[in-house]
């Protein structure tokens, strides 16, 4: 488990990474310019590590589901061999997948060449001079492998485990409560803030800026801060050590 979470939280990193050196380049200056091409490997890095998210978070489901439903069975299931596929799988599938989709958008002839955006992504679409089926296909394609089948994977593993808790003793579905929950926030938190993304895209002539503004800040704050707390306070020696660290009272 502690590796998966060591994951998310490097991919956690890396979204920052991606994100936050040029918005505070652009907040420093006069004027927001970025070169087009600059603007395709944000757009790329940003959608392979979102779909690197939804299937870390996907390993993980898994991860629960035989720690809970088949305990027994774990050692051998859950090998250093098989975590090791999982992670490579949860980088290189969103990586493949996105570079078609990248390459699609970087032949595309452009009419416009001002984006309402703080950081690149498919509001880029909204640039070309003709819309393009097939990055629309793509794109659907790539949501649907990459964000889609990992939620209903997820959904299906957390069922299973809801079936197995039900029929437990009380002890047995607060250890499991307290596995899962941390797990199913972070989930969730990941979806909501991906479809303000696409909300923000589709509406965009509907959306008033400051509203728009808000709901990106959303995607770059959120999730690089949310995922530490969430699993950094649920380890019981982080959070021993935090209380440690808290000024004591004189009496």
């Amino acid at each position: 488990m502690y590796i998966f979470i060591a994951a998310l939280l490097l991919n956690s990193v890396l979204f920052s990474t991606n994100i936050y050196p040029k918005l505070l380049i652009d907040f420093l200056s006069e004027k927001q310019i970025t070169s087009y091409q600059a603007c395709l490997v944000q757009f790329y890095m940003f959608y392979t590590l979102v779909g690197s998210e939804f299937l870390l978070l996907a390993a993980m489901a898994y991860d629960r589901y035989v720690s809970i439903c088949k305990p027994l069975q774990y050692p051998y299931i859950m090998t250093k061999k098989t975590s090791i596929i999982f992670l490579a799988l949860s980088w290189l599938l969103p990586a493949c997948h996105h570079i078609g989709l990248a390459i699609l958008t970087a032949i595309q002839k452009l009419c416009i060449f001002t984006l309402k955006i703080i950081f690149c992504n498919n509001a880029i679409y909204n640039l070309f001079c003709v819309p393009s089926r097939a990055v629309s296909i793509y794109g659907v394609v790539c949501f649907l492998n990459v964000v889609v089948l990992p939620v209903i994977f997820i959904a299906y593993t957390y069922t299973r485990i809801l079936i197995i808790c039900y029929h437990s003793s009380g002890e047995f579905r607060r250890k499991a409560a307290q596995t899962c929950v941390p797990h199913l926030l972070v989930l969730i938190n990941s979806f909501y803030l991906l479809i303000c993304c696409l909300i923000t895209v589709r509406l965009e002539s509907d959306i008033p800026n400051t509203a728009r503004l808000l709901m990106a800040l959303q995607t770059v704050l959120y999730n690089p801060l949310f995922n530490p707390i969430i699993y950094g306070l649920k380890m019981t020696e982080i959070y021993k050590h935090l209380m440690r660290m808290r000024p004591m009272k004189k009496k």
